[in-house]
């Protein structure tokens, strides 16, 4: 590790967090792939906030294929014996590696003035819910929970990311999901759009 300039690895997802912590004390240059839902995870979203590390670019809508050494028994669809390839879903990069298409803006068009009833506020959090990223409103300056594949999109010069819904500071129910109708939602990013 100490004599390494940039590693390019597939951890064992199971180990994901310990290995980023790892390359981030080791100051390492990286990119590795993991499962996308290792955003969620507390300590991997704080690096992410932080804009320590990101999602790198590639595997589209997260579908990567893989060369196995050892074929065996996978789901149906899952390993193509004409390709010998394995699929793997919901996949991605993560890196601390900038590249140009990161800085690329997301492009805006829905309004929420005259809207606001496709964008219903938490009931427990002070924000309105986006649930797709082509609608993230470009009039609105508050706080918006949107979905975690807006990392796949996220440009730092653009958006500032406040958090992540159950780990949010200021949270009333810490270590719980938003609601909005008394139903809790799936997990939800929180920015806010850069002046």
């Amino acid at each position: 590790m100490k004599e390494t300039d940039i590693v390019v690895t597939n951890p064992p997802f199971s180990l994901i967090r310990e290995y980023i912590a790892q390359l981030v004390e080791y100051e390492k240059k990286f990119i590795i792939i993991g499962s996308k839902n290792t955003v969620t995870y507390k300590e991997i979203f704080e690096l992410i906030r932080d804009n320590k590390i990101w999602l790198g670019y590639g595997f589209a809508n997260g579908n990567a294929y893989f060369s196995v050494a050892n074929p065996r028994d996978f789901a149906n669809g899952v390993y193509d014996p004409k390709t010998g390839l394995v699929k793997f879903r919901n996949v991605g990069w993560f890196t601390n590696l900038d590249f140009k298409a990161r800085h690329k803006d997301i492009m805006l068009y829905k309004t929420y003035k005259g809207n606001e009833k496709d964008y219903p506020k938490y009931d427990n959090y002070d924000a309105i819910n986006v649930d797709k990223i082509k609608d993230i409103p470009l009039d609105y300056d508050g706080v918006m929970g949107v979905p975690i594949t807006f990392l796949d999109d996220y440009n730092p010069d653009q958006f500032t990311i406040i958090g992540i819904d159950r780990y949010v500071e200021d949270n009333p129910q810490y270590g719980h999901r938003f609601k909005i109708y008394g139903k809790e939602i799936y997990a939800r990013i929180l920015v806010k759009r850069k002046q």
